[in-house]
This record gives C-alpha cells, sequence and structure tokens, in this order.
C-alpha cells in the first residue's frame, strides 16, 4: 500500500464562503498517481469544513439558511464570552457538518455522483487562507 500527500490553499472570502474544491481535489489526485483506494480531504482548523453538495445557485442560498436555522448567529454562545471574537456559531456550525471527507478512488479517479461536487465550508468570520490536505492511500 502507498500513500500519497497533495496540499493546497484556498482564499476564502467572509463568513460562510461555499468554495468548489472539485477541481483542485482531482489534480492533487491526478498528481498521486495511484489507481485505486481511498481519498481523504481534510481541512485543519475548527471553523471549516468539508462536504459534498450539488454546487448550484439555488443550494448555495439554501445551504447558508439552513445552517442559520439549526444554528443561529444571535443566540448567546460561551465561546464567544470567553474570547470575544464573535465566531461561536462558527465552532458548531463546522463541528456539525465535519473537516473532512472520504471518497472512493477507482481507475484514477475520485468516486462522485453525477451531479456531486466536493465543497469547503469556510464559517468563520474573517476571510482567510485554508490549507486543503488531500491524503491518497492505495496502489
Amino acid at each position: 500500500m502507498t500513500t500519497r500527500k497533495i496540499v493546497f490553499t484556498v482564499k476564502t472570502k467572509e463568513e460562510l464562503d461555499i468554495i468548489d474544491i472539485t477541481p483542485q481535489v482531482k489534480d492533487a489526485v491526478s498528481k498521486g498517481g495511484l489507481k485505486e483506494g481511498i481519498v481523504l480531504i481534510f481541512v485543519p482548523g475548527s471553523t471549516g469544513a468539508i462536504t459534498t453538495i450539488e454546487y448550484e445557485p439555488g443550494l448555495l442560498e439554501d445551504f447558508p439558511k439552513a445552517l442559520e436555522k439549526l444554528f443561529p448567529k444571535d443566540i448567546r454562545y460561551k465561546h464567544h464570552e470567553m474570547w470575544h471574537d464573535g465566531n461561536g456559531h462558527s465552532h458548531v456550525r463546522a463541528s456539525f457538518i465535519g473537516p473532512s471527507l472520504t471518497v472512493p478512488l477507482s481507475d484514477g479517479k475520485i468516486t462522485l455522483g453525477t451531479w456531486q461536487q466536493i465543497i469547503l465550508c469556510d464559517m468563520d468570520v474573517p476571510a482567510r487562507e485554508r490549507e486543503i490536505i488531500v491524503k491518497i492511500v492505495g496502489e
């Protein structure tokens, strides 16, 4: 069994930037040179998340609205009281989605559904640069 690690960065905008990173992940997998196995996509940090959606305008509106209903910004967060950084909701949202995604690698390509893209969700309040780690395990 062989492993490969490829890292790329993504610049995000302010709070809840949703970015399709499928092309960068596909490029990383291609550079990795493996044919069969699994691909782990991971964002370090406690306010970033990785998941899949159909990356289309309707869902790009629906997703933030749903997160606001589930994890509203305007409730009391002890994290904000402790650190005064205004991002308690960002931590909670990111933790529910999770920082990583694993997808199958078959014939040198990631396996996704027809309308499925891999997205980075930057939940934090300020814009930033996020590091994305792609770990490929296989042969």
